[in-house]
C-alpha cells in the first residue's frame, strides 16, 4: 500500500532537518558551478528558511519522514529583492525533494497546494524560476502544466534563471 503524503507548513523543530533536506537535494548540482559561486549558492540555501520575506514553507511527509519542501513568496520583491521582475504574484523558490523519495508525486503535492494557497489569495498565476541546468526540475513543471515566460528570466551571476508561471 502507498504511503499517504502529507503537506503541512513548517514547524520550529523541522526547521534544522529542513535546511539539511535543502543541501541535500541540490548537491546534485555543484558540479555546474565553480567553486566560489557554489559555495555562495550553498551558504544561500542553508540560511534561506531565516529569510524573514517568507510567505510561508510547505513540507512534506510520509509516516513522519520528511519528504520535501518548498518556500513561497508573495511577488519578486520578497523572492529576490528585484521589483524589475514585475512579478505581483505568488513565486515559489527552493523546492526541494529528498534524492530518496524522488518520483514518488512529491514535488507534485507541494506544487498542487502552493498552487490553491495562492488561487485562495487571489492570484492569477504561481510563478517559479529554474535554472537553465535543471532539466529534469523543468520537464517536470512543464508536465504540471507551467508554461515558459521569458519576460521574467534574469541573470543570476553566471546562470541563466528560466521563469516559468501556472495559470489558476
Amino acid at each position: 500500500m502507498a504511503s499517504i503524503i502529507t503537506i503541512d507548513t513548517l514547524r520550529e523543530a523541522d526547521k534544522e532537518a529542513v535546511a539539511e533536506l535543502l543541501v541535500e537535494s541540490y548537491g546534485q548540482y555543484e558540479s555546474d558551478f565553480s567553486t566560489e559561486t557554489w559555495q555562495e549558492y550553498l551558504d544561500s540555501i542553508k540560511h534561506s528558511l531565516d529569510n524573514p520575506a517568507i510567505d510561508r514553507v510547505l513540507v512534506a511527509k510520509s509516516e513522519g519522514k520528511l519528504l520535501g519542501t518548498l518556500q513561497l513568496f508573495t511577488n519578486s520583491e520578497a523572492a529576490y529583492q528585484n521589483s524589475e521582475i514585475g512579478i505581483v504574484d505568488p513565486i515559489v523558490r527552493l523546492l526541494a525533494v529528498s534524492p530518496n523519495a524522488r518520483g514518488k508525486g512529491i514535488a507534485k503535492a507541494l506544487l498542487k497546494e502552493s498552487a490553491s494557497y495562492a488561487k485562495e489569495k487571489g492570484a492569477s498565476f504561481l510563478y517559479l524560476h529554474s535554472g537553465a541546468n535543471m532539466t529534469q526540475a523543468i520537464r517536470l513543471y512543464e508536465h504540471l502544466g507551467f508554461k515558459r515566460d521569458e519576460s521574467k528570466d534574469f541573470h543570476n551571476v553566471d546562470v541563466h534563471v528560466k521563469c516559468f508561471r501556472l495559470e489558476l
